[in-house]
């Protein structure tokens, strides 16, 4: 028999759409966040299908989210550029909860509380599949980059620091 995943805002708006998916568990020591590095060696995945969601802001009321991969860094202008901002910053993380709906290291881009204007690094176009956040720690979801797009109303943007 199959195992009865725990359906998650995300989950729930994926299937909704009827968006090809999969759905990737693991632990974490005492339900804390961990990684994306270890998130990905967790669930047997090359670290470079696994992306982070990252949240910034460009003041009251302008939020953004960020969907990169686990081991790249946001680069706030590049981002900044992407969104048609002077300026923008990293959400504190205190703000995330109340924001998102989501916890830290289990923020999904899917099933926020809000739909806010997103933008996924170009890298992602070249996969067939990438994995994001499911919405809870130790919960991650295998989808293709368009389809997160399509369900996001996101954007392809170069946002990441070259290396």
């Amino acid at each position: 028999m199959a195992k009865k995943h725990v359906k998650t805002n995300a989950i729930r708006l994926i299937e909704q759409q009827k968006i090809v998916h999969e759905v990737f568990e693991y632990t974490s020591e005492n339900g804390e966040a961990v990684d994306g590095l270890t998130a990905a060696n967790k669930i047997g995945q090359p670290v470079e299908r696994v992306y982070k969601t990252l949240i910034a802001t460009a003041g009251k009321g302008q939020y953004f989210v960020f969907v990169i991969p686990v081991a790249a860094e946001l680069n706030l202008k590049a981002a900044a550029k992407a969104v048609g901002e002077k300026r923008i910053e990293m959400l504190a993380v205190k703000e995330l909860l109340g924001l998102t709906g989501y916890v830290r290291g289990g923020c999904s881009p899917v099933g926020m509380k809000k739909l806010f204007p997103t933008y996924i690094d170009e890298t992602a176009k070249a996969l067939d599949y990438f994995i994001v956040s499911a919405g809870k720690i130790g919960m991650q979801l295998k989808l293709a980059p368009t389809d997160l797009a399509s369900v996001t109303n996101a954007k392809f943007a170069p946002v990441i620091m070259s290396e």
